[in-house]
């Protein structure tokens, strides 16, 4: 599902597209080169690119996979994901968000526990980093990420989403 892509000064550029999602939680943002999927975030969230360069286009069938998608997750579904996924990050942002991918619905993992994956020396720090920057929100749970502990820790787009979307998943 979720193909790596690099950010890098030497790749081409394709065309990209975004449309807008009225969730439960507030409007969002979809972006997409067209085949796959390189952001959903909310708006107002952290760390969120420019859409200036982008083109509106509310008909591309990867928009309406994702928006029914959407659609069946906030009606409390599992909705399987059958669109690719292609997120822009660096190779250890990558690592980290293929384990999210891993995280089930209804499921948590501590930012200690993923650190633990990658290596015994990794920092929980260093995870959480990689998670704040997560680009595709909800489709990669970084929502599903707690505190040592099991508090809630950061979430790009504020706790309070956060807490929602675990009561969601009857988590909390």
């Amino acid at each position: 599902m979720m193909s790596s892509s690099r950010s890098s000064s030497s790749h081409t550029y394709r065309k990209m597209y975004f449309t807008t999602y009225d969730s439960p939680l507030g409007e969002m943002f979809i972006a997409a080169d067209g085949k796959a999927i390189s952001r959903v975030s909310f708006r107002g969230q952290k760390h969120l690119p420019s859409y200036d360069s982008l083109v509106f286009d509310d008909d591309l069938t990867i928009f309406k996979d994702v928006k029914g998608w959407l659609d069946d997750y906030f009606n409390g579904l599992n909705p399987k994901i059958d669109f690719e996924l292609k997120p822009k990050g660096s190779e250890f942002q990558l690592r980290v968000w293929r384990i999210l991918c891993r995280i089930s619905y209804g499921e948590t993992m501590t930012y200690g526990e993923i650190a633990r994956m990658i290596s015994p020396t990794m920092s929980a720090q260093a995870v959480g980093g990689a998670v704040g920057r997560n680009p595709i929100a909800i489709i990669i749970p970084c929502h599903r990420v707690l505190g040592a502990k099991g508090q809630m820790t950061g979430y790009a787009a504020g706790i309070d989403r956060k807490v929602k979307l675990l009561e969601l998943e009857k988590i909390i």
